[in-house]
């Protein structure tokens, strides 16, 4: 990942997307909320593996995982910045062999992808937020955490910085850099902010 602006203190990071890669995102938010509408997953000996149809507590995971991937597109750099990096590429490079094969086109840069960059205070909290993911990890259940991953994953590839997908990283990654700054203001600083 690379910074827009020099020095340190960057307030946007970016990596690029295609529009091969967007579509993989769309694809998988679009699957994840078919399922979620019938149902669960139909198909395996005629049972349906998933819980009630529109439960939407069933979509909790899934928009946990897509906030997870909008933040870290946020993060300049450290596993979570090679890690949005690394679901960008793949994204890109599995939507563009698709795209190759059954359309015969090429897929170019939709936009550089940039998200407002995750400030000191809010890496205070995503520290916090990925060692409770850690420690707990065991306890959710398997459908859980592959919905999880999955909206992780999308949140990464629709994180632009144009268009209906900009609100993901304005609503987020901000979000988190105010309550790290309200954090280190009243627990560490003894102030209101």
């Amino acid at each position: 990942m690379t910074s827009l602006a020099a020095g340190a203190a960057s307030q946007f990071t970016t990596t690029s997307i295609t529009g091969a890669g967007l579509a993989v995102g769309i694809a998988l938010l679009a699957i994840e909320h078919i399922r979620w509408w019938r149902g669960g997953r139909a198909g395996t000996a005629g049972k349906d593996e998933g819980g009630k149809a529109k439960d939407p507590k069933a979509l909790i995971p899934t928009w946990f995982g897509v906030a997870f991937g909008v933040i870290a597109v946020g993060c300049p750099a450290g596993a979570l910045g090679i890690g949005a990096g690394l679901f960008r590429w793949s994204g890109n490079t599995f939507g563009g062999f698709v795209m190759n094969f059954f359309t015969g086109q090429t897929s170019s840069a939709v936009a550089t992808g940039a998200a407002p960059a995750l400030t000191s205070n809010g890496a205070l909290i995503v520290t916090a937020l990925v060692i409770t993911l850690i420690a707990l990890r065991k306890a959710f259940p398997k459908t859980s955490r592959g919905k999880f991953w999955r909206g992780a994953f999308a949140g990464c590839l629709v994180t632009i910085g144009t268009g209906m997908f900009m609100y993901l990283g304005k609503v987020v990654i901000p979000t988190v850099n105010e309550v790290g700054a309200q954090v280190m203001g009243t627990v560490v600083h003894g102030t209101l902010l």
